[in-house]
């Protein structure tokens, strides 16, 4: 997959504020298990807390449903942050590699530009490129808005591996495969705690929906 320029990286986010709502998003992440046969002298190394064995799938998805990056191979015990932080994707985010957008102002918003970022679940540090929801129960109505809003807009890596685990490839016949290496399940969210440099992000976001990117459908829905 070739890497996304700045120019592709903005024509992704304005998709996904277009069918999402969602402003400055680069793309939805999401890790999956795929069973697998525990290969030979691996010990526990591919065994997950779900009691199977398998390898882990990391992938990125724009609004359109279509993979923008994937990283297949870390162990099925690995199942927290550090799958994607390790990851091709990963590694470039964190090291400042990906020739992201400046910061842009939200829509209708004039007050302070935000970074581009990607969205995940709880299972991913809080980073200012990369937002989760907030966790806990008793939460406030702008940080319950702003979970369904990322959660709304995460659905699209949800849609995505679903076309994937259910879409017959020409010449293979999933009848003669063994089904436990078709299956694909979450990633246990393992040992996430928020990263301070992403909170002021988060706060910010979660208040401009509330504001001028409040949508009316939002409160029906939390």
């Amino acid at each position: 997959m070739p890497e996304p320029t700045k120019e592709m990286w903005i024509e992704i986010a304005n998709t996904f504020h277009t069918k999402t709502n969602f402003p400055n998003c680069l793309g939805a992440i999401d890790g999956k298990h795929i069973r697998c046969k525990n290969p030979k002298n691996a010990g526990s190394l591919y065994f997950n807390y779900k009691k199977f064995f398998s390898i882990v799938l990391m992938a990125a998805v724009d609004a359109n449903l279509s993979f923008i990056a994937i990283d297949v191979g870390a162990y099925g015990k690995e199942g927290d942050s550090n799958v994607f932080r390790e990851s091709a994707l990963g590694v470039k985010l964190y090291s400042q590699q990906l020739k992201l957008p400046d910061p842009a102002n939200l829509p209708d918003d004039i007050n302070n530009p935000q970074p581009f970022v990607f969205i995940g679940d709880e299972a991913f540090a809080l980073h200012t490129n990369l937002l989760r929801p907030y966790p806990g129960r008793g939460l406030t109505l702008t940080r319950k808005v702003f979970n369904y809003r990322l959660s709304r807009a995460r659905r699209t890596v949800e849609c995505a591996f679903g076309v994937l685990a259910n879409k017959r490839r020409d010449g293979f016949n999933y009848e003669d495969n063994n089904a436990e290496t078709n299956s694909m399940d979450d990633i246990v969210s393992v040992g996430t705690g928020a990263r301070t440099q992403g909170t002021q992000v988060r706060d910010y976001f979660a208040n401009y929906f509330m504001g001028p990117g409040a949508v009316p459908f939002q409160f029906a829905n939390i």
